[in-house]
């Protein structure tokens, strides 16, 4: 038996390889008699469907799981808006990485058909929220699967602040920005920093300085309930910025206070039984293979 019957399809806009997947997927399971919900901007791009279409919010509220066909951008888009919801989320890959969404094109019907006969496993993915006050308001907030990175938008100087974690004084600070990660966002923006890769289960928040101005600054991992403040020089003449998985962006202030904890809603992440985090470190980064693979 079934265990989804109202699945709704989010994708990635400008990709023709995207749209062709999204027509095959919407095929198999139609052929399958499940109930099919398109996202709305995905409906404009697909005439004659004829299918329900729906906002994210409502593919949150009325769907048993929701495919996203995209890379790991479309994933990170549509995770910030379904968490909320509980609603388990697997994903197509169609972008160049594939953290996320982990399952090829060319293995579409097979590996969607056992998801929906019960062949998967779950995992829980913590997101963060961020919120930025003035004078003790709130001006801005966001929520990142990734990370929240507090950098210098378009100016080339570097940003002074200070790092407080539970209410302690860490430091105070130099440098061309600041990475917050989950373990999720530890194989992006904060990978490439310097930051350490933490596997997707563990409960815990990396900070990575980017281009300290001291050679001792290193990342540091924290306890994943810690609540983060970054307070921003009163005495910058620059507008730095915080921007949440790279998606969305609110311009500071000097001497704004930018706090960043656990989201309480996870995202429910499904993959198929054979799905190993490793196996897609080693493909995505790199990393050698077994000795003697190649004999």
């Amino acid at each position: 038996m079934e265990q989804f019957r109202n699945i709704g399809i989010i994708g990635r806009l400008g990709s023709s390889q995207a749209l062709e997947t999204i027509r095959r997927l919407k095929r198999f399971l139609l052929d399958r008699h499940l109930h099919v919900i398109l996202e709305e901007s995905i409906a404009e791009v697909l005439p004659g469907h004829g299918l329900q279409v729906s906002s994210r919010k409502q593919l949150g509220e009325v769907c048993d799981l929701v495919i996203v066909v995209g890379g790991d951008g479309s994933m990170l888009g549509a995770a910030r808006a379904l968490a909320r919801y509980r609603v388990p989320v697997l994903g197509i890959n169609r972008g160049s990485l594939g953290f996320l969404t982990d399952i090829r094109p060319d293995e579409l019907e097979v590996k969607v058909a056992e998801v929906l006969e019960g062949q998967y496993s779950v995992e829980s993915r913590f997101l963060l929220e961020a919120q930025v006050r003035r004078k003790l308001e709130p001006i801005g907030q966001g929520d990142a699967l990734n990370d929240v990175v507090l950098h210098p938008g378009k100016s080339t100087r570097m940003i002074e602040f200070e790092l407080y974690i539970d209410g302690h004084f860490v430091c105070s600070q130099k440098a061309d920005g600041l990475i917050v990660a989950t373990p999720t966002g530890s194989t992006a923006y904060a990978l490439s920093a310097g930051g350490p890769i933490m596997h997707p289960k563990l409960d815990a928040i990396v900070i990575v300085p980017m281009y300290p101005h001291t050679l001792s600054s290193r990342p540091i991992v924290v306890d994943g309930n810690s609540e983060l403040k970054v307070v921003v020089s009163p005495n910058m003449q620059i507008y730095p910025q915080v921007s949440c998985d790279g998606q969305n962006h609110f311009t500071c202030s000097p001497g704004d206070i930018i706090t960043i904890r656990k989201k309480p809603q996870k995202l429910q992440l499904i993959h198929p039984l054979d799905h190993s985090y490793y196996e897609i470190c080693r493909t995505k980064l790199g990393w050698g293979s077994r000795l003697g693979a190649g004999d």
